[in-house]
């Protein structure tokens, strides 16, 4: 097993090495002018190239890469281009909101989910299977700023139940603060619900299929029986893939829920350092998405080789 994790954690940091090339050097090709951005349209030229020499653009890529590889070794992240401040006063907040919201949704979506594609493949090919399936499939191809927007009208102004904007007032209790995060979550619900509940369900069927279910159920073993100790197993291992792959998603791709709900989170942090052409903010925050999912990844493979020792046999020979 520790030689198995050290294998699947060299190559997470050879990875992120390479993520941290990709996010740099695809940050300098954007377009914009850090000194122009910051300044103004109306700056003169000289004031722009003065303040790109004070900030360090204007020298080569290769020296600009080094100098922010290096600082994230020893933990600096760079200075705010907009705020003048360092990036991690405003990333590490936001990240925890993004992780505040991401983990109520998990916590709504991956038993719902993983019950319905159950439910689903145990009724395969009648009303309840044909039900789930179609919900499901209709909720993943909707939209997170049309679902987003009809939760707003309906139940924030219509209905008056939920508060909108989704950011909790300083010093809430975690009910408080539940409340508050239940309409952005609601259509993450939505989109991760279908993907989840196809992959549980395809793989409830397979295990229903194989042998060694039939052979239990040949056993004279009862049905709920072989459903929670063969079936439930096995038919989880792709499941726990399919939702490590979303945590990214989750992390890093609420630009369009955290921006319609004013929720002070990663996503919309990136998407107003894109705006402003904050590039330290904007790459900070691009890297620590991919640290989040490389973690998630690792993290699924442990869980996976745990349920099916077959697999960390073989990825140590």
């Amino acid at each position: 097993m520790g030689r198995y994790l050290l294998k699947r954690l060299l190559l997470a940091v050879i990875t992120l090495i390479i993520l941290s090339v990709i996010i740099f050097f695809a940050g300098q090709v954007l377009p914009g002018n850090p000194g122009r951005a910051i300044l103004g349209p109306f700056a003169a030229q000289s004031a722009v190239n003065a303040l790109n020499h004070t900030l360090g653009v204007d020298r080569p890529l290769v020296a600009q890469y080094w100098t922010w590889f290096t600082g994230l070794l020893h933990g600096h992240m760079g200075t705010s281009y907009q705020f003048h401040a360092p990036v991690s006063s405003f990333l590490y907040p936001a990240l925890g909101h993004s992780l505040k919201l991401a983990l109520l949704a998990f916590i709504i979506v991956v038993p719902l989910s993983i019950l319905g594609g159950v439910i689903a493949a145990l009724n395969q090919g009648r009303a309840v299977d044909r039900i789930i399936s179609v919900t499901g499939l209709s909720l993943s191809t909707m939209p997170e700023f049309v679902s987003g927007i009809v939760l707003i009208v309906i139940f924030a102004i219509g209905l008056k139940v939920l508060p909108y904007p989704a950011n909790a007032p300083g010093g809430a209790s975690i009910v408080t603060q539940v409340r508050y995060l239940l309409l952005p979550v609601i259509p993450l619900v939505f989109v991760l619900f279908g993907y989840i509940a196809r992959m549980a369900r395809a793989g409830t069927i397979e295990a229903l299929a194989s042998d060694y279910v039939r052979t239990a159920t040949l056993k004279g073993l009862p049905r709920r029986t072989v459903i929670r100790r063969h079936v439930l197993r096995n038919s989880l291992l792709p499941t726990i893939t399919v939702i490590a792959t979303q945590t990214g998603y989750l992390i890093g791709g609420l630009v369009v829920v955290e921006t319609l709900f004013n929720y002070p989170g990663l996503g919309r942090l990136i998407y107003t350092a894109a705006q402003d052409k904050d590039f330290p903010m904007l790459e900070a925050g691009v890297l620590v998405i991919g640290i989040v999912y490389l973690t998630a990844t690792l993290l699924a493979d442990v869980l996976y080789t745990v349920l099916n020792p077959r697999i960390r046999l073989g990825g140590a020979e």
